[in-house]
């Protein structure tokens, strides 16, 4: 199994990555090689795919990988146009109007020959996945013999199904199933999924081999932990989490005969019987080593862990993959920005991140010392260009217009957009990446400043709760000789500092209780009902939801960021911003 990082659009630079596999699948005498799902394109193409040369490309790297994969089988994701072998598309790059019917396919190869496809039955429709926008589903059910045993193929969402392809290509005799996915990682995905396959190899007693994607495509993050399993569920082999991995294993299929000699066999629905082909996949025969190989399993990891890594990858695939070396992070003396900036170190380098500290007449001098300790540790270079003086100017500007009125957020959220403009300014100049520093229980709320704060390419933490950002950041300190963020950063309360002596519980309630409100609300969609009888004031969780809903016109302007809980704010969660419904 191939546990590769493709880049969306990229086909070349991904055909160059699976030939480049396909020789060390041959050097390991693999019979059997599989790549992610949609490997050559990458994951998701999205509206790529109404591209005709875009598809007729894809189709064309099909040809030049079948070219290289000389005496082994491989799987390989890319997009059909038909439910059964493309035709083998024209030379000419005029796309044939009207002939733009796709299919999420997974190509069988043999010995540079193009056996057949399988197009993925079950396209998910939810969350972050638009499958049905772009592919009609398949309906056929080919069947592999390969060296004696027979393998059946499919693809991701078919496997989650308890009544769906894995289950009838077993009943029509297949032995091994190989599923290709690319499976993006939400906190605790790792673990359900595992057991799902566990309970799909053991109920239909088969070896189940999950090939998964891995690297970071805009606001999704692949874990991989791709992994093999035996009939009776127990794990062979598993790859690493959030690192590209080739894992090789020699399948013992006797077992599996053995248990379908004995036990009760499964019976294939009439309905499906036309469905299924068997097609035969002849390789040169090798000589075998006379020693089984055994696999490597990775361990697993604790939660905490899985998302750190995911932050960390999420942020090196966007930075690498969109032309950027450096980037830019607005640093407080709070504990997001130092969070960001840590995350950003550990994916880049030390030398590719730079602090811009922007202090106001209100920056405590704690906020100096606690930027100055963490550029210190962690090695970067940190500027430091005070607002005052800007700030006093844009009120002066404004002196005359804003007569009679006092003070408010008006002048707070000035100070912030001062800070935006100059991060940005950075930006244009020299090339940097803005990485945002707002959290997820601050972007659910709209405690954050349109065009100030906000300003920014890709926000790194805009999924994580801020009691979470305590913990992350609490579960890096343990890294490492010395801890990378100052500990008053974490003891402090956390405050904006955009007036005298302000506190983040001035105008929110205490994190540890509006986290779980809008984990209730947002996540789970919970009403107001529903969460009050769970213990919370009535007042508190009808404020926080007005808050919720009041701010979905920032939330569509704020950048992208890297999705690590089950519902993120963005894909996940489309609300309309005109709405007037109010189940509060």
């Amino acid at each position: 199994m191939v546990q590769m990082n493709p880049t969306v659009g990229d086909i070349a630079g991904n055909v160059r990555r699976i030939t480049g596999w396909l020789r060390e699948a041959k050097k390991a005498k693999a019979d059997l090689v599989s790549f992610p799902e949609l490997a050559i394109t990458g994951y998701p193409p999205e509206d790529l795919l109404l591209k005709p040369c875009f598809v007729a490309d894809n189709r064309r790297a099909l040809q030049e990988i079948a070219r290289h994969c000389r005496g082994l089988a491989a799987v390989v994701g890319y997009v059909s146009q038909s439910d059964g072998i493309d035709p083998k598309p024209a030379r000419s790059s005029v796309v044939q109007a009207g002939a733009h019917e796709l299919y999420n396919a997974a190509a069988v190869i043999a010995d540079r020959t193009l056996v057949t496809t399988y197009c993925k039955w079950y396209l998910p429709n939810y969350g972050v996945f638009d499958e049905s926008r772009y592919f009609h589903p398949g309906k056929r059910l080919p069947l592999i013999r390969l060296r004696g045993t027979v393998v059946g193929v499919n693809i991701c969402e078919d496997v989650w199904l308890p009544d769906g392809p894995t289950g009838f290509l077993a009943a029509a005799g297949a032995e091994v199933i190989v599923n290709i996915n690319a499976s993006p990682f939400h906190l605790g995905k790792s673990r359900v999924r595992e057991q799902m396959l566990a309970t799909r190899a053991r109920e239909n007693g088969v070896l189940l081999t999950y090939t998964n994607a891995v690297g970071g495509q805009d606001e999704l993050v692949f874990d991989g932990n791709s992994v093999i399993l035996d009939h009776q569920g127990e794990v062979i082999a598993r790859g690493k989490a959030f690192e590209e991995d080739f894992i090789v294993a020699d399948l013992n299929m006797e077992p599996v005969a053995r248990a379908r000699r004995t036990g009760r066999k499964k019976l294939l629905p009439k309905r499906l019987a036309s469905v299924v082909e068997v097609y035969a996949a002849p390789l040169p025969s090798v000589q075998k080593a006379s020693a089984r190989m055994v696999p490597a399993v990775a361990s697993g990891l604790e939660q905490l862990e899985e998302v750190y890594l995911a932050l960390t990858l999420g942020v090196r695939d966007y930075v690498r993959k969109n032309g950027f070396t450096r980037v830019m992070i607005g640093l407080s003396g709070g504990v997001d920005s130092a969070l960001t900036a840590v995350i950003a170190v550990d994916a880049l380098g030390a030398k590719n991140v730079e602090g811009l500290f922007m202090p106001s007449p209100y920056t405590s001098q704690d906020s100096y010392e606690d930027v100055a300790e963490l550029g210190t540790r962690l090695a970067i270079s940190v500027r430091t260009i005070p607002i005052t003086t800007l700030f006093d100017h844009y009120r002066q500007t404004l002196a005359e217009t804003f007569e009679g009125h006092e003070p408010d957020t008006t002048e707070e959220n000035l100070q912030a957009r001062i800070r935006g403009n100059l991060l940005m300014a950075f930006s244009n100049k020299f090339g940097h990446l803005v990485l945002t520093t707002g959290n997820k229980s601050e972007m659910s709320v709209g405690y954050a400043t349109l065009y100030g704060d906000m300003a920014g390419g890709f926000a790194v933490i805009k999924d994580v709760p801020k009691t979470m950002v305590y913990d992350l950041s609490r579960l890096r300190n343990l890294r490492g000789a010395t801890p990378v963020i100052p500990k008053r950063t974490l003891d402090r309360p956390p405050t904006a500092e955009l007036r005298p002596n302000q506190k983040d519980e001035d105008s929110l309630p205490p994190y540890e209780i509006l986290d779980p409100i809008l984990q209730a609300y947002v996540e789970e969609d919970r009403s107001l009902e529903e969460i009050v009888e769970a213990g919370f004031d009535r007042a508190t969780v009808a404020r926080v939801m007005k808050m919720v809903d009041g701010s979905e016109y920032k939330r569509r302007q704020a950048p992208i960021g890297i999705k690590i809980t089950h519902r993120a704010l963005g894909k996940d969660r489309r609300m309309p911003i005109t709405n007037g419904y109010r189940n509060s």
